[in-house]
């Protein structure tokens, strides 16, 4: 009798990566996601016409860090060649590296992010899961439970909203940030351990544009490398580059400061992106067209599911993978890049531990931790950080001191100053924020300190300054009048 497939739930980029991954190791994969198909035709109008009311952040500006590059490079060549031919751009990350990084670092090439929109890598990711012979791929399916065996200990499949069984040789929840494995403990009896969370009090507007002259040089710099703009101190207003000359504004504001909210106009969106550094010039009407309409959401909290927690009782052939395992705050992109890490790694996992059991969970929950717990306790860290100083421009109070991290390691700020000047900070610094070295690999380095502590005095962000708030606020009223 033929064994049966392993059951991916949910078909965006973390659930469909597992499945290339888990397919190309030999398993049988069946995925059953919620939405429509995708529409047949050019991927980017195909992208931008699949309706997708189950990944609400799917409209909005993503961020595909240099983790997110190195696992397609090293994991899935041929889908990251596909992205490229449809239009989505590598960014060399060293073009803003400040003046002592011209001889090249062994590991330089590993600086890179890539711009494209999120719909468009989704959808080629799932041409290219769909045309697997070991992968079935099923729309329009809702997963209400688990099927467990006699003792509650094991996953043996999944139960469908109509009533039908599906079998598996396990069972991988990839339901993003609703996080199913919960609801289906719960309605199966079973405890459920306390998630670790801590507040991001995060909303985004973000508005899509088409550069009028595609072939020319940008609208303004990229001073973040694959981005432009900033995370002020109020607010933030970034630029994202995506594919085939298309690109978003994103603008960020606390979820409690409701003089803010009028950003959901298009005037008033439009004022305060002018207003905004680097950004500014990308809403000349000359050099860039709308797509869309300002489109907002308010972000979840950071999330540590206690289900990929070590110690905590597990259900064997049971696995969560991407935001079902961990969220991160957005502001700082790291979540499809952390996905794509855990998806092809659990893959590797499970194909070297394929006995279900204790064994394999234990390896699972090891691995999830690995990728996710520090850097959902840096976004812990630095959402605290940010929404303390946002919150004190907004009451015109002083804002207050943020403990570190861990403890001697330097804010964010700190290394901000000392990498505009330091080459070697400015590489420990981007490495971690495209993903590729974790803070403690860097931050907690005595000779990393050191140089960034020995940064001098007159080690200063210099550029164009961000609006007040009383001018930031002033616009916005003027917008809408």
């Amino acid at each position: 009798m033929t064994a049966p497939a392993v059951v991916v739930v949910g078909g965006s980029v973390a659930g469909l990566a597992t499945a290339l991954a888990l397919a190309e190791r030999g398993f049988a994969v069946r995925v059953l996601e919620r939405s429509a198909p995708p529409p047949e035709g050019p991927a980017g109008k195909a992208a931008e016409l699949w309706h997708r009311p189950t990944v609400a952040q799917g409209d909005h500006s993503h961020v595909l860090t240099s983790l997110g590059v190195r696992v397609l490079r090293r994991s899935a060549p041929s889908l990251l060649e596909t992205v490229l031919e449809e239009g989505a751009r590598l960014l060399d990350l060293t073009r803003v590296a400040p003046a002592g990084a011209e001889h090249r670092a062994a590991t330089d090439g590993e600086l890179v992010a890539l711009a494209v929109r999120r719909p468009v890598l989704d959808l080629l990711l799932h041409r290219a899961v769909a045309a697997l012979p070991r992968v079935t791929v099923d729309h329009g399916v809702a997963v209400r439970g688990l099927l467990l065996d006699p003792s509650g200990s094991r996953a043996r499949g999944v139960l469908t909203d109509t009533g039908a069984q599906v079998p598996a040789r396990f069972v991988v929840d990839a339901t993003g940030r609703g996080a199913a494995t919960r609801s289906w403990l719960r309605n199966a009896g079973l405890p459920v351990g306390d998630d670790l969370t801590g507040p991001t009090h995060l909303r985004c507007f973000t508005r899509f544009y088409r550069l009028t002259a595609p072939d020319g040089p940008p609208p303004g710099p990229l001073n973040r490398g694959n981005a432009a703009g900033g995370i002020w101190d109020h607010y933030a207003a970034v630029v994202h580059p995506a594919d085939n000359a298309v690109f978003a504004i994103t603008l960020g504001a606390l979820t409690s400061d409701p003089a803010t909210t009028v950003l959901r106009e298009p005037a008033a969106f439009t004022a305060a992106a002018r207003l905004s550094p680097y950004v500014t010039q990308w809403t000349d009407e000359r050099a860039a067209t709308p797509l869309t309409g300002v489109r907002a959401i308010t972000m979840p909290p950071n999330i540590l599911r206690s289900v990929i927690r070590p110690g905590r009782r597990q259900v064997a052939g049971l696995f969560p993978v991407g935001d079902a395992a961990c969220v991160t705050d957005p502001l700082y992109g790291r979540g499809m890049s952390l996905a794509l890490e855990h998806a092809f790694r659990l893959a590797e996992a499970l194909d070297s531990h394929p006995a279900v059991g204790e064994c394999q969970s234990e390896v699972a929950v090891r691995l999830a931790d690995e990728i996710h717990h520090p850097w959902y306790e840096q976004a812990v860290h630095d959402s605290r950080a940010r929404v303390g100083l946002w919150r004190a421009r907004a009451d015109g109070t002083p804002p207050q001191p943020v403990a570190p991290a861990a403890p001697g390691r330097p804010a964010l700020p700190e290394l901000a100053r000392a990498a505009a000047t330091d080459a070697t900070v400015w590489r420990g610094l981007t490495r971690v924020l495209m993903g590729l070295d974790k803070p403690a690999e860097v931050f907690d380095d005595a000779a990393f300190r050191d140089r960034v502590r020995g940064a001098p005095d007159g080690s200063v962000l210099t550029g164009p300054h961000p609006p007040t708030r009383r001018e930031l606020l002033t616009a916005l009223d003027a917008g809408v009048e």
